[in-house]
């Protein structure tokens, strides 16, 4: 019996021979850099990596898409991508991720290319990072550092700054040491000079203690301002949710044009950039159904696979715009290889947030976007996928008006527009009508006060009886 992705891998977890004795060159990774003088790469300082993966489940094609992606990652940290490596094995080796053997190979082709980082496709535990440094001998880095990375490099506001801070922290504390031996950080006995005695030998090791120390203490500071910073958020959000819009909450993979789709829906000018998590801050603009409800949409955080845990509790704050969300909008890029894939992986994290508060998730709506990118075929394999989506092209503006309605039919309306006359002898429901309503016209009649508002529906239903005709 056969793996059912891959016919010559076996399911009882025996790998075939000839992938288990050499790690597999990915086509199509390079990136060298064209037309850059030596002054502007200097100034750049781009880091040239080698990348690494263990394809431990799935097809050879899940196992390429996943380094793709970890390429463009390293791209949009401001790296050059020298080489891309697969590895085929059951599991990571616990030791050093690709196996003794494969990590001397892989410091041959480090030096052959010339790179001076390793980015492994995966979160390598402290003893896996500082073994296989050792091996490669230069830094050593996994695909959660580049992800918290890329969020340091964009965060713009204090509370997006103080967030990836602390999410970076948390992951360092652990990991705290030098980069290589030649910088290590460890010296034990009378390193530091003779005759140190008690308390003073070991320096190395003091200083990390010293270093751990003050992260905690900036960690808890970071804490301590970060829900400072939450109270102010949550009392525009519940000002946001005692009003009469609607909130729609945009979610989906790092750049499948969720702030394009804001800007279409809303004509806000929010930055749009083809790059992974140009967007960080969530961006909140008012918008109007067609029959003039009013719609708040809020653009939230790109997400993708592996996102590091750190990442997710330290953007809590931001994330809980998509519990409070009357729908979610789930934007998915119709000209990507693996769609269904980044929608499964937009979904877990989604559903962790929600699980955790407790609450039953929101409705959700699939946008497939980007349809002027994308080929006929692959439009009609997610159509036949996905029957329920609404599919747009945010650049070019088709099929936005569709979105629109689509969402004003799954947002069912709370209020109702109303023309009645209310006699002179009932002026209480004359005030709640100001008072819970939005008037829009009033005029004073022999039979009484005619006023056409928007009203809740309940007092809709108490007022049917003075609907002027």
């Amino acid at each position: 019996m056969t793996h059912p992705d891959h016919p010559l891998i076996p399911s009882t977890g025996e790998l075939a021979l000839e992938d288990r004795a050499s790690l597999r060159r990915v086509a199509g990774l390079s990136t060298e850099l064209t037309d850059v003088t030596e002054v502007e790469y200097r100034q750049l300082r781009l880091e040239r990596v080698v990348l690494v993966g263990v394809w431990t489940e799935g097809s050879a094609a899940d196992a390429d898409a996943s380094l793709t992606e970890l390429a463009a990652l390293a791209e949009t940290a401001g790296s050059e991508v020298l080489e891309g490596l697969i590895q085929r094995r059951d599991k990571p080796d616990p030791s050093t991720y690709i196996g003794s053997g494969k990590a001397a190979e892989l410091r041959e082709i480090v030096l052959a290319t010339g790179a001076d980082t390793v980015i492994c496709d995966g979160e390598l535990s402290p003893a896996q990072l500082n073994s296989l440094e050792k091996v490669v001998k230069v830094k050593v880095i996994d695909r959660t550092a580049l992800i918290l990375d890329i969020f340091a490099q964009h965060a713009t506001s204090r509370e997006g700054k103080a967030q990836v801070s602390l999410a970076q922290m948390e992951y360092m504390l652990p990991r705290l040491r030098g980069w290589g031996e030649s910088m290590s950080r460890q010296a034990g006995g009378r390193a530091g000079g003779a005759g140190g005695g008690v308390g003073t030998r070991g320096p190395g090791e003091t200083k990390i203690e010293t270093d751990r120390r003050r992260i905690r203490e900036r960690m808890a500071k970071l804490r301590r301002e970060i829900r400072d910073m939450k109270k102010i958020r949550d009392t525009q959000r519940s000002r946001r949710l005692s009003s009469d819009a609607a909130s729609v909450a945009i979610v989906g993979y790092t750049n499948a044009g969720k702030s394009s789709l804001l800007n279409g829906l809303t004509g806000a000018g929010v930055l749009v950039e083809n790059a992974l998590f140009a967007t960080l801050e969530p961006t909140t603009r008012r918008g109007e159904f067609d029959d003039g409800r009013p719609f708040v949409l809020t653009d939230t955080v790109g997400f993708v696979r592996h996102l590091p845990t750190q990442l997710v509790e330290a953007f809590r704050s931001t994330l809980e715009e998509v519990v409070d969300a009357d729908l979610l909008v789930h934007v998915v890029d119709g000209s990507d290889e693996h769609p269904l894939a980044q929608i499964n992986a937009v979904r877990e994290v989604v559903s962790d947030v929600v699980v955790e508060y407790g609450i039953a998730p929101p409705p959700e709506l699939l946008v497939v976007n980007k349809i002027d990118a994308a080929t006929g075929l692959g439009l009609a394999t997610l159509r036949r996928a996905l029957p329920d989506a609404v599919f747009v092209s945010a650049h070019t503006g088709d099929g936005l008006d569709r979105l629109r309605a689509r969402m004003a039919e799954m947002i069912p309306p709370t209020d109702a527009t109303v023309d009645v006359t209310i006699p002179y002898d009932r002026g209480d429901l004359v005030a709640r009508v100001h008072a819970e309503g939005r008037v829009d016209a009033t005029e004073h009649t022999a039979e009484g006060t005619r006023i056409k508002a928007r009203v809740p529906m309940a007092l809709a239903a108490g007022l049917s009886e003075f609907t002027t005709f």
